[in-house]
Protein backbone atom coordinates (compact mmCIF):
# COMPACT_ATOMS: atom_id res chain seq x y z
CA UNK A 1 0.00 0.00 0.00
CA UNK A 2 1.59 3.48 -1.15
CA UNK A 3 1.56 6.14 1.48
CA UNK A 4 -1.07 8.53 -0.29
CA UNK A 5 -3.32 5.02 -0.39
CA UNK A 6 -2.62 4.68 3.50
CA UNK A 7 -4.12 9.16 3.57
CA UNK A 8 -7.56 7.34 1.77
CA UNK A 9 -10.58 7.57 4.08
CA UNK A 10 -14.17 6.58 2.67
CA UNK A 11 -16.41 8.73 1.21
CA UNK A 12 -20.28 7.56 -0.06
CA UNK A 13 -21.24 8.85 -3.46
CA UNK A 14 -24.82 10.61 -3.18
CA UNK A 15 -27.34 9.62 -5.90
CA UNK A 16 -30.00 12.42 -6.59
CA UNK A 17 -33.58 11.64 -6.91
CA UNK A 18 -36.09 13.19 -7.90
CA UNK A 19 -40.22 12.43 -6.64
CA UNK A 20 -43.05 13.65 -7.11
CA UNK A 21 -44.38 15.20 -4.14
CA UNK A 22 -48.12 14.74 -5.25
CA UNK A 23 -49.18 18.00 -5.85
CA UNK A 24 -47.47 18.06 -9.76
CA UNK A 25 -44.31 19.04 -8.89
CA UNK A 26 -40.75 16.82 -7.41
CA UNK A 27 -38.82 16.58 -4.04
CA UNK A 28 -35.30 16.00 -4.45
CA UNK A 29 -33.70 13.40 -2.11
CA UNK A 30 -30.03 12.32 -1.79
CA UNK A 31 -29.71 8.54 -1.29
CA UNK A 32 -26.56 6.59 -0.45
CA UNK A 33 -24.71 5.40 -3.03
CA UNK A 34 -21.22 3.53 -3.57
CA UNK A 35 -18.32 3.99 -1.17
CA UNK A 36 -15.41 5.02 -2.79
CA UNK A 37 -11.86 6.24 -1.24
CA UNK A 38 -9.79 9.42 -1.60
CA UNK A 39 -7.09 11.56 0.38
CA UNK A 40 -9.30 15.18 0.58
CA UNK A 41 -7.16 17.96 2.15
CA UNK A 42 -8.31 21.69 2.69
CA UNK A 43 -6.79 24.93 0.50
CA UNK A 44 -4.74 26.79 3.07
CA UNK A 45 -3.21 28.95 0.85
CA UNK A 46 -2.87 32.70 1.39
CA UNK A 47 -5.75 33.34 -1.04
CA UNK A 48 -7.87 30.45 -0.38
CA UNK A 49 -7.72 31.83 3.56
CA UNK A 50 -8.88 35.49 2.73
CA UNK A 51 -11.37 34.37 0.46
CA UNK A 52 -13.09 32.02 3.25
CA UNK A 53 -12.63 35.27 5.28
CA UNK A 54 -14.25 37.34 2.89
CA UNK A 55 -17.62 34.48 2.58
CA UNK A 56 -15.70 32.17 -0.23
CA UNK A 57 -16.54 28.45 0.71
CA UNK A 58 -14.12 26.51 1.49
CA UNK A 59 -12.37 25.05 -1.13
CA UNK A 60 -10.81 21.16 -1.23
CA UNK A 61 -8.85 18.63 -3.30
CA UNK A 62 -9.76 15.18 -3.73
CA UNK A 63 -7.10 12.98 -4.59
CA UNK A 64 -8.50 9.08 -5.90
CA UNK A 65 -7.58 6.99 -8.18
CA UNK A 66 -6.76 8.06 -11.38
CA UNK A 67 -9.78 5.04 -13.00
CA UNK A 68 -12.35 6.79 -10.26
CA UNK A 69 -14.18 9.28 -13.30
CA UNK A 70 -16.34 11.53 -10.74
CA UNK A 71 -18.61 14.31 -12.36
CA UNK A 72 -19.04 18.19 -12.34
CA UNK A 73 -20.91 18.74 -9.22
CA UNK A 74 -20.90 15.33 -8.01
CA UNK A 75 -21.98 15.05 -4.29
CA UNK A 76 -19.85 13.40 -1.44
CA UNK A 77 -20.45 12.66 1.78
CA UNK A 78 -17.61 12.16 4.54
CA UNK A 79 -18.06 8.64 5.95
CA UNK A 80 -16.24 9.84 9.57
CA UNK A 81 -18.39 12.74 9.98
CA UNK A 82 -20.98 13.12 7.56
CA UNK A 83 -19.66 16.18 6.27
CA UNK A 84 -20.65 16.99 2.53
CA UNK A 85 -18.96 18.05 -0.25
CA UNK A 86 -19.69 18.65 -4.15
CA UNK A 87 -16.59 18.26 -6.56
CA UNK A 88 -16.33 21.64 -9.05
CA UNK A 89 -14.33 20.69 -11.45
CA UNK A 90 -14.10 18.26 -14.49
CA UNK A 91 -12.33 14.30 -14.60
CA UNK A 92 -9.90 15.23 -16.96
CA UNK A 93 -8.72 18.26 -15.08
CA UNK A 94 -6.53 17.21 -13.43
CA UNK A 95 -5.11 13.71 -13.34
CA UNK A 96 -1.18 11.99 -14.06
CA UNK A 97 -0.87 10.77 -17.21
CA UNK A 98 -0.74 7.49 -18.91
CA UNK A 99 2.87 7.16 -18.43
CA UNK A 100 3.19 8.36 -15.49
CA UNK A 101 3.77 5.91 -12.57
CA UNK A 102 0.80 7.66 -9.85
CA UNK A 103 -1.88 6.39 -9.74
CA UNK A 104 -4.14 9.42 -9.02
CA UNK A 105 -6.66 11.98 -10.36
CA UNK A 106 -7.38 14.76 -8.65
CA UNK A 107 -10.35 16.99 -8.18
CA UNK A 108 -11.51 20.61 -6.60
CA UNK A 109 -14.14 20.49 -4.07
CA UNK A 110 -16.21 22.94 -2.00
CA UNK A 111 -18.10 22.27 1.22
CA UNK A 112 -21.87 22.22 0.31
CA UNK A 113 -25.33 21.32 1.98
CA UNK A 114 -28.34 19.10 0.69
Amino acid sequence: MSLLEQAYENFILMNKIRRPDGYGGTDTVWEDGPTIKGALVMEDSTTALIAQAMGVTAVYTLTVRKSLELDFHDVLKREKDGKIFRITNDSDDIKTPASAGLDMRQYKAEAWTL
